[in-house]
């Protein structure tokens, strides 16, 4: 297993900066995702730690060996496998031919094998890409990055071209596959769910550079700043005056995690938000429904918010409402 380590790292195309001083370690056998808007720089970066592109400053660490930096080594020999968008696969080889491209003829039929095994596909060694799923595609494809034995693997994206349910399952698959294989990886995604729900690490990336870095728990429940609060999930985002550990807002007096003085923003999120018998009126301006929870629109004491709720609302448009808090919640100094 193979920690990666990026420090200071600087990276642009022609005169433009793209990364500015990024730092992310990825402990081996984790999987980190990079989540961040269009245009923040996390494609740069992964196109960096695979070699595609030359940083302009800092240093990349793989396994202890510097590969950017002091010296810079060459993709094919960084030990690095990449899993694109859209598989890649080659369409006129099988998919045994796919996943044993590039290995010795030793123990090929062997590895090959063994990965379609890992990934549930076995028994469809002689299938060629096109009789194949968009799923079962992006399963190759990463069967195929994990053959050689890679140090890291590389994941561009990689469910963006499929449905929501087939995303969830295969979410599931490759993180499975990855903890079995105990593969450091570098997922690339602007997907919260996607990175939250497979990350060992989420690393927010605003403007170039990686803002925090820490587990996907951390980074919901403790953003460090209202940009990190307000991207990651779903933010209800009030005007506060702290005093020690307690604020005053909209909804009344809120607990807070830790003591603070002053004036600031109040974080809470839309399942913190309660509606029942007590608490500060409201109206409701909207209901959706999703199944296992319903999200609540609606506005209290002048602030609009929402509110997280299971199963089917019992609230219409127009309906009146109680607000209060549940928990403690983040606050922002001004």
């Amino acid at each position: 297993m193979t920690e990666l380590v990026v420090t200071g790292l600087s990276a642009g195309y022609g005169g433009t900066r793209v990364l500015r001083g990024v730092d992310l370690a990825v402990p081996s056998g984790a999987l980190a995702a990079v989540l961040g808007p269009s245009g923040c720089g996390k494609t740069t970066l992964l196109r960096a730690v695979a070699g595609f592109l030359r940083p302009s400053g800092g240093e990349i660490r793989l396994g202890g060996r510097v590969v950017s930096g002091s010296s810079f080594v060459l993709p094919e020999r960084r030990r690095a496998a990449v899993v694109p968008q859209e598989g890649a696969l080659f369409p006129h080889l099988t998919v045994a031919g796919n996943v044993g491209f590039g290995l010795g003829r030793a123990r090929r039929a062997e590895r090959v094998a063994e990965m379609l095994e890992l990934v549930g596909l076995g028994g469809y060694e002689r299938r060629k890409p096109a009789e194949l799923s968009g799923g079962q595609q992006q399963r190759v494809a990463l069967a195929r990055a994990l053959a050689p034995q890679p140090d890291l693997v590389l994941l561009d994206e990689p469910f963006s071209a499929l449905d929501a349910g087939l995303r969830a399952d295969l979410r599931a698959d490759v993180r499975r596959v990855l903890r079995a294989a105990g593969t450091t990886a570098l997922l690339v995604t602007h997907d919260q769910d996607e990175a939250l729900s497979m990350a060992d690490v989420v690393a927010v990336m605003r403007d170039g550079a990686v803002v925090q870095a820490a587990s996907p728990g951390e980074v919901y429940r403790r953003p460090v700043d209202v940009g990190v609060a307000a991207f990651v999930g779903e933010a209800v985002l009030l005007p506060a005056t702290a005093s020690g550990g307690s604020a005053s807002s909209p909804l009344g007096r809120v607990p807070l995690v830790g003591s603070h003085q002053g004036d600031g923003v109040l974080l809470l999120r839309p399942e913190q938000i309660a509606l029942g018998a007590a608490g500060v009126a409201g109206e409701v301006l909207g209901v959706s429904f999703h199944g296992h929870d319903s999200v609540v629109s609606l506005v209290a004491a002048g602030a609009r918010m929402t509110a997280r709720v299971s199963g089917g609302s019992a609230w219409g448009s127009g309906d009146s409402v109680c607000v209060s808090v549940v928990g403690s919640a983040v606050f922002f100094p001004a």
